[in-house]
């Protein structure tokens, strides 16, 4: 199986959908002759002209209004925002508009819209340009939300994203994930939404992650089995749907659960998980729910506090063993 660049895998599943579907076009801030964030758009604007690879203004609202408004008259934009951070500007058109649309005019309307952008923290962008805001959007009924960990799924999911046809899809990546690579087929395979991925199998704990920190987890739970304890990891993939049944199937067999997020620990989205598995497998059990998140801090800009401020695999591991010696 070919390996691929993480954001050669969106970049080829861009160009994929827009060959297949001419209601499919892209929007942002220089993600034509740039090329977008990390080159993710990189050649888009020389096979499909600026009609379809729409350079924008710097305005974060009037990109999501207007792609909202694509959207509901039969396209399929795809918007590109330079930093999840500045979906803080586009929150009226996003919530308000798009989210509920569909909604509030009895399913005569649709907004196939899919909104790309990257956050997480790692490279010392500081507090404006290095937040984990997904549990905001989480709350928010009628989008959905993808958080893909590997190239492989970066693929699968965008593919699905792109021919949803009724939600807005907020597809979640990591800044840290552009560069790196993994398996990614050459074929036309879709990943659905809700469908989490077991990425190793284990007795002892189930550690719960999504995006980026699930493959720090996963990092972490090998380094716990060679301490003795086995632990199990689950990749969400998606955040919003959620696969419940995966989790609880897991818990039932190890009865020890630990989340881990890289977004500030209070009201972070794996309180969601938390309260889900206690409604659902509280007698199953044998210890408390634990969380590994990030500090209730701006993300700094100094790599050291940076590095303090967000989950490490030496801080996992060392919650997955405290947690199997409860």
């Amino acid at each position: 199986m070919p390996e691929r660049f993480y954001w050669e895998a969106i970049r080829d599943t861009l160009a994929e959908e827009m060959r297949a579907n001419e209601r499919v076009f892209l929007m942002g801030e220089d993600i034509g002759v740039w090329g977008g964030a990390y080159s993710a758009t990189k050649g888009l604007l020389e096979e499909f002209g600026a009609q379809r690879v729409r350079d924008t203004p710097i305005s974060e609202m009037a990109i999501t209004g207007a792609a909202v408004g694509a959207a509901m008259c039969g396209y399929r934009p795809v918007v590109e925002i330079q930093y999840m951070d500045f979906l803080t500007l586009a929150m009226d058109q996003l919530v308000n508009q798009g989210a509920k649309n569909r909604y509030m005019f009895g399913g005569r309307t649709s907004v196939p819209l899919v909104l790309r952008t990257q956050g997480g923290a790692g490279r010392s962008m500081a507090a404006q340009h290095s937040q984990s805001l997904e549990a905001w959007f989480a709350h928010v009924p009628g989008v959905l939300i993808a958080t893909p960990a590997t190239p492989f799924d970066a693929k699968g999911l965008l593919r699905t994203a792109l021919r949803s046809e009724e939600d807005p899809v907020l597809f979640f990546e990591h800044k840290l994930l552009y560069a790196t690579r993994g398996e990614v087929p050459d074929t036309d395979y879709a990943i659905p939404f809700g469908v989490a991925a077991l990425r190793r199998a284990g007795t002892d704990i189930t550690v719960v992650s999504y995006g980026r920190m699930a493959n720090v987890a996963l990092a972490a739970c090998e380094d716990a089995s060679k301490k003795g304890v086995d632990a199990e990891m689950i990749d969400l993939r998606t955040i919003k749907p959620f696969d419940l049944p995966a989790i609880l199937e897991s818990v039932k067999k190890t009865g020890r659960v630990l989340l881990c997020s890289e977004a500030a620990k209070t009201a972070n989205f794996v309180c969601e998980l938390g309260m889900r598995i206690n409604e659902h497998a509280f007698d199953e059990l044998d210890a408390p729910i634990r969380r590994v998140c990030a500090l209730d801090v701006p993300i700094p800009m100094s790599p050291v506090l940076e590095a303090e401020a967000i989950p490490s695999q030496a801080r996992i591991t060392q919650a997955i063993l405290d947690l199997a010696r409860e």
